[in-house]
């Protein structure tokens, strides 16, 4: 399974030319299994390359949710891989529109954190965590709910400041990093979100998981098109 996911990440390293010699970059470290298998993955390319480009990671906490795990785990694996942890607490208020949902706004917050603390480091990319079957749910549930066929771009140069993100996962489904972080026991970061509750993305997870029973083709097809 280790090589089968090196393989595929290089794939996606090569095919969308994600990383560069000198790139420095920052890996936003959520705490779950995705985010904790890019740490791995990359970090273990980090070290076999011998300096050909750097990484850090950034793990931000939220003062409106209740966390039942510290950072003391996520700071173990960075340094497995040399990689520098900063950890950043903020919080969001209320939002008087309505769209502006609580997981919105968390989102949202977290975005910012990643860029600001980007720019302070220097640091010309960002590596976000996101699989295949992220990017093909974000596909169907912008044909559904938007009219448009549109997904996450595993590479998107930002236009307001002068930074890349990148999604070095783009190949791998989620299956695959399911067992993955079994195999290797990772100890997530549990957290008791009060705002919890069933979104449009879980819903549709639901009807992409029936669209694979109707046809086990599904999934390289909507990725092909």
């Amino acid at each position: 399974m280790h090589r089968h996911l090196q393989h595929l990440l290089g794939k996606a390293l090569r095919d969308f030319s994600l990383i560069e010699p000198g790139d420095h970059i920052l890996i936003g470290l959520s705490g779950g299994k995705d985010s904790l298998a890019l740490l791995q993955l990359l970090g273990e390319r980090m070290v076999r390359s011998g300096g050909r480009f750097q990484l850090e990671a950034l793990h931000v906490r939220m003062a409106n949710i209740s966390y039942a795990t510290d950072t003391a785990y996520l700071h173990e694996q960075a340094r497995r891989y040399g990689i520098p942890l900063h950890v950043v607490e903020t919080s969001f208020e209320p939002d008087r529109k309505q769209q502006r949902t609580p997981c919105f706004l968390c989102s949202w917050q977290r975005r910012k954190q990643l860029f600001e603390v980007a720019q302070r480091l220097r640091c010309n990319k960002i590596a976000l965590g996101h699989h295949q079957d992220d990017i093909l749910r974000t596909a169907l549930m912008n044909l559904t709910f938007n009219g448009s066929f549109a997904t996450m771009p595993v590479k998107l140069t930002l236009r307001k400041m002068p930074l890349t993100l990148i999604r070095p996962l783009a190949l791998i489904p989620e299956a695959d990093l399911r067992q993955w972080a079994a195999a290797c026991h990772y100890q997530p970061v549990l957290k008791v979100c009060p705002h919890d509750q069933e979104t449009n993305r879980t819903k549709v997870q639901g009807v992409a998981e029936a669209m694979e029973k109707l046809n086990p083709d599904y999934r390289a097809h909507l990725w092909r098109a």
